[in-house]
């Protein structure tokens, strides 16, 4: 589905508990591959810096349930600063639309220093918006760190992932801090279960998912390791 120029997925999300976990992961597992970047049975560690206005609209625009909403982050893998991204994740409605962008370790330093000038000069449009998000007052604000363990369909471009261990930094905005404390904010027996296609769910993972079988929740790891942050500030 396409909106405002933008190719829009569906994604669908819910809790489960260890033991339907366990469960639904043999399932998926002999159905479907697992994801090229996984490191081991568990999956990757994925550590992400999200950005937030100085008003924190990206979080309250989540709890209110805005139609259009956008949230800037940038994204590294299994701790290394080989691969590091800068997304913006924008939700319209159901649907979810991600863009993504290269960075270099010096260009990540550089921005958590305040220096993000170069940003307006880069040929990517993506890298453009985010410095003017940046002049507007955008600044980094929170650490969500989680195992993602991933398997993938190629027909519908499905993904099927179970987020675990889902932690939030409570003491640094930088995500190659060799002293991040990271707080635990979902209990351990608690999976996050996330349905992610194009057009369609086909229906043969579709049985084997039941989707239908599961509470549908609104989840965002932003808002709930957000609120860890909050915690320990208010503390």
């Amino acid at each position: 589905m396409q909106f405002q120029g933008k190719k829009l997925r569906h994604e669908q999300k819910y809790y489960l508990h260890v033991h339907d976990y366990m469960a639904l992961r043999h399932k998926v597992s002999s159905m479907l591959s697992m994801d090229r970047h996984a490191v081991g049975a568990e999956g990757y560690e994925i550590r992400s810096l999200y950005f937030d206005g100085l008003h924190s609209h990206a979080l309250h625009d989540k709890n209110n349930g805005v139609f259009g909403r956008e949230k800037y982050r940038i994204r590294i893998y299994n701790g290394s600063d080989a691969k590091i991204t800068l997304e913006r994740k924008s939700k319209f409605g159901e649907y979810v639309c991600k863009e993504s962008a290269p960075l270099t370790r010096l260009e990540y330093d550089a921005i958590l220093e305040g220096g993000y000038t170069f940003l307006k000069e880069k040929g990517i449009l993506l890298l453009r918006e985010f410095h003017a998000a940046l002049v507007r007052g955008f600044r980094p604000i929170t650490i969500v760190n989680y195992i993602r363990e991933a398997y993938v369909y190629e027909p519908g471009n499905v993904r099927i992932t179970f987020d675990k261990q889902l932690s939030g930094g409570i003491n640094t905005c930088d995500l190659f801090h060799p002293e991040l404390v990271l707080e635990e904010a979902l209990p351990p027996s608690q999976t996050i279960l996330e349905v992610k296609f194009d057009a369609f769910l086909p229906d043969h993972i579709r049985k084997v998912v039941q989707p239908d079988n599961h509470q549908r929740s609104s989840i965002s790891k932003y808002v709930i390791c957000r609120e860890v942050g909050i915690k320990h500030f208010k503390e």
